[in-house]
């Protein structure tokens, strides 16, 4: 018997069925507020042109690998229930066993119209159903012994047509033709494949079966690719072939979807994150005014003094690229030392809101500005060495990036940027204070962004060595609910005004480079025999910031302005 199922933990029957795993329900801390009024966003259905999508979050279950023995490494497939009148499936969704089934799929309702005129024939259907199926793989060749039998199978579009998700069964005959739905190919944009779901051997085959989620091949603020959140998988595959299916594409210039002003404000005062510093950090961010404020300057190559900055930095040359000329630094007197330390009473995030994945997406991309990024410390094994002036620059530019649904307004996860990478936490992976607002840890010093407590490593983690990022909770924090600036929205065409320092493109820091090698070297040579060759190419591994001081770009020169992060 089938069992219905929202968000949720799986836990598993008995060992001689594929039945339905037992489930506890999955949501947010809180229940989602009342968001205010505006054209599309939150209500539960976007308009992508042609075609409405609507996010689904109900599952019936269909077939899992390992219900009766590894359950922790398998999956289980699923279709979407509770579709709302004139929609169709498009395709089934996969979700690993060990893991809350938070995920989603898109059903899809044609909104397309005939149109005839003397030169063009009617348009199309934006959807038809498939004309076949072909059976990509089953495991009904030896597994049954422990699970029942399972098929997958790809929808044959009719031509002019793409399909968009896989469809899964339990029995060997193929699904009925009027279960999915394909699309028109106008209407679909290229995707590929990310993250593995499962590798599986069947007894007679020497192949494996893999099962992937899929995104859109193209990711970023200007790109219309939009995710079904159906699955991929395949036995023999090669990365470069184009895949079988493909993603929605959003054709509607208008952004219907994206949060208005108020709508923006309610989702930060909601979700913004409590950003904790450790209880040794000396470093804090500030505001960038009272940087600015407290003696910043200016300064401009070939120059010898520099120009005291505007509070609002009115006086800061815009636009342009990176070139050297001009740089910030500190203030040449007794303030200098003041400065350094950052000023955490001021501090505030400063957020860009921007479309993501065709605008079915929202990204808060919450920056904070620091002073001063302190110096490094090198674990190897059970010792920690600090690393003097490795690390050090003026001027620090860290953020983290909330997703958010524009269906619902849910939080989907949070991006962590963490020096030259990141990672993305899916929200039931999140730390949370008071409701919905996601805990952030910065570390010492380097003021990176972590999802929980720890000593991270930047460097090797296995062997014990690399460059510690010290993360704690204590009674040093910035509540980014309360204390922001929404410095950018360019969707909204002029609703927002960015601020005069936005525009600066140069460095935030001077470009100071010193002899960081030979500190590194004396550092290797205190150590065992054995291991200095492996450290010296650790060593040369390391990021150039390591290596000299040298400030960072302000947040609109970083790829991430208007690409994807690294998901």
């Amino acid at each position: 018997m089938l069992k219905k199922m929202l968000g949720c933990n799986l836990m598993y029957g008995n060992n001689s069925t594929n039945e339905s795993p037992s489930v506890n329900t999955y949501s947010l801390p809180s229940p989602l507020p009342q968001w205010p009024q505006g054209e599309g966003f939150g209500t539960g259905k976007i308009n992508l042109g042609k075609i409405e999508v609507a996010e689904i979050n109900s599952f019936d279950f269909i077939w899992g690998t390992h219900l009766s023995h590894d359950k922790r490494k398998g999956v289980s497939f699923y279709k979407p229930v509770d579709i709302p009148e004139g929609f169709c499936s498009l395709g089934h969704y996969c979700h690993p066993n060990n893991k809350p089934l938070s995920g989603f799929v898109l059903v899809a309702r044609d909104l397309s119209t005939s149109e005839k005129n003397d030169s063009e024939p009617a348009l199309s259907s934006a959807l038809l159903p498939p004309r076949d199926y072909s059976l990509v793989w089953s495991s009904d060749d030896g597994m049954g012994i422990y699970d029942p039998p399972g098929y997958v199978w790809l929808p044959e579009a009719p031509p002019g047509y793409k399909a968009v998700g896989f469809v899964v069964t339990n029995k060997p005959e193929k699904p009925d033709l009027g279960d999915v739905r394909c699309v028109r190919e106008d209407l679909v944009d290229k995707c590929e494949s990310c993250g593995l779901l499962l590798e599986t051997y069947s007894k007679f085959r020497k192949t494996p079966f893999k099962v992937r989620k899929t995104r859109p091949s193209r990711r970023g603020m200007f790109e219309r690719g939009v995710p079904v959140g159906t699955f991929f998988c395949a036995s023999l595959w090669n990365e470069g072939e184009e895949m079988p299916i493909s993603c929605l594409k959003n054709s509607d210039p208008k952004w219907r979807a994206m949060p208005n002003l108020d709508q923006i404000h309610a989702l930060i005062q909601h979700f913004g994150p409590t950003v904790f510093f450790h209880p040794k950090e000396v470093y804090f961010p500030s505001s960038v005014s009272w940087f600015f404020k407290n003696g910043a300057l200016l300064c401009k190559a070939g120059q010898p003094n520099g120009e005291p900055v505007d509070p609002e930095g009115s006086n800061l040359p815009s636009g342009g690229e990176n070139d050297g000329e001009f740089w910030l630094d500190f203030p040449n007197d007794d303030r200098r030392e003041v400065v350094k330390y950052g000023n955490l009473e001021s501090a505030e995030l400063y957020v860009h809101v921007k479309p993501s994945l065709g605008g079915t997406f929202t990204d808060l991309a919450m920056w904070l500005f620091s002073p001063f990024n302190g110096p490094a410390t090198f674990k190897i094994g059970p010792k920690n060495i600090a690393l003097g002036r490795t690390g050090e620059h003026i001027g620090d530019w860290e953020h983290f990036t909330l997703r958010i649904s524009n269906f619902t307004g849910r939080l989907q996860g949070i991006y962590f940027s963490q020096h030259s990478g990141g990672v993305w936490v899916d929200a039931f992976d999140l730390e949370y204070v008071n409701g919905n607002k996601a805990i952030v840890y910065s570390s010492k010093n380097g003021h990176a962004s972590y999802p929980h407590p720890g000593a991270y490593l930047q460097g090797s983690s296995k062997v014990g060595v690399g460059i510690r990022n010290d993360c704690a909770r204590s009674n040093l924090y910035v509540d980014s609910s309360t204390r922001y600036q929404v410095i950018a929205a360019e969707y909204l065409d002029g609703s927002v005004t960015e601020p005069c320092w936005l525009q600066f493109m140069r460095e935030w820091g001077p470009k100071i480079v010193y002899d960081s090698r030979k500190e590194l070297d004396n550092l290797i040579k205190k150590l065992p025999f054995m291991i200095r060759g492996s450290l010296r190419s650790f060593f040369n591994k390391l990021p150039a910031e390591l290596s000299r001081e040298e400030g960072p770009t302000g947040p609109k020169e970083k790829n991430n302005w208007t690409g994807d992060e690294r998901w």
